[in-house]
C-alpha cells in the first residue's frame, strides 16, 4: 500500500497573517489571540497575537510545558516533523474572547493553556447565557510580564 503524503496546513491564512501584522504594528497593547498552533500528537500549545514585519517572529503565549509569554517562530514551528508525518496544526474551531493577559493567567493558574482556553471558553459561554452584564469587567489582568489595565471601567467617586 503507498503512503499518502503529508501535506501541512498553511499555519496561517491571509486574514490571520493580516491582523496579526497589524497587531504587530500596535506593540504594548492585551491584542485578543488571532491563532492558536498545536501539536497533534504531544505537547505544545501556541497562542499568537503579533507577527513582526520579518513575516517570521510572532508574539504569543506558548506552553511546551509550561505556559510563557514570549515570541517564537512561524518557520521553525512550519519545519518540525512529529512522528507519523504530523506537523504542528492550525485549530481551525479556535476563537478567542479574552485579550491575552487572560489566557496566560489561566494558563499559569492552571498549568496548560488547553485547560485555560476550556475554562475561559466555558466562562465566555455562561457569561452569554445570563447576558453582558453577568459578569463586571476587570478592573486589573495581572499577567506573568506586568499588571495590564484591560476593561477598566469608568472611574466613579464611591462614598462608604
Amino acid at each position: 500500500m503507498d503512503e499518502i503524503a503529508q501535506t501541512p496546513m498553511p499555519l496561517l491564512t491571509s486574514n490571520q497573517r493580516e491582523q496579526l501584522l497589524a497587531n504587530g504594528r500596535q506593540p504594548g497593547r492585551d491584542h485578543v489571540p488571532v491563532v492558536k498552533f498545536f501539536n497533534p500528537v504531544g505537547i505544545g500549545t501556541w497562542l499568537a497575537t503579533e507577527l513582526d514585519a520579518d513575516n517570521d517572529t510572532c508574539f504569543g503565549l506558548a506552553d511546551l510545558g509550561f505556559p510563557e509569554i514570549g515570541s517564537f517562530s512561524l518557520e521553525e514551528l512550519a519545519s518540525l516533523s512529529l512522528p507519523f508525518g504530523m506537523h504542528i496544526e492550525r485549530d481551525i474551531l479556535f476563537t478567542a474572547v479574552y485579550p491575552l493577559s487572560a489566557y496566560a493567567e489561566a494558563a499559569h493558574e492552571a498549568g496548560s493553556i488547553t485547560t485555560a482556553i476550556r475554562i475561559l471558553s466555558n466562562a465566555a459561554r455562561l457569561g452569554a447565557r445570563r447576558g453582558p452584564d453577568a459578569f463586571p469587567p476587570l478592573a486589573e489582568t495581572r499577567n506573568p510580564i506586568g499588571t495590564h489595565r484591560a476593561n477598566a471601567p469608568p472611574s466613579s467617586a464611591s462614598s462608604a
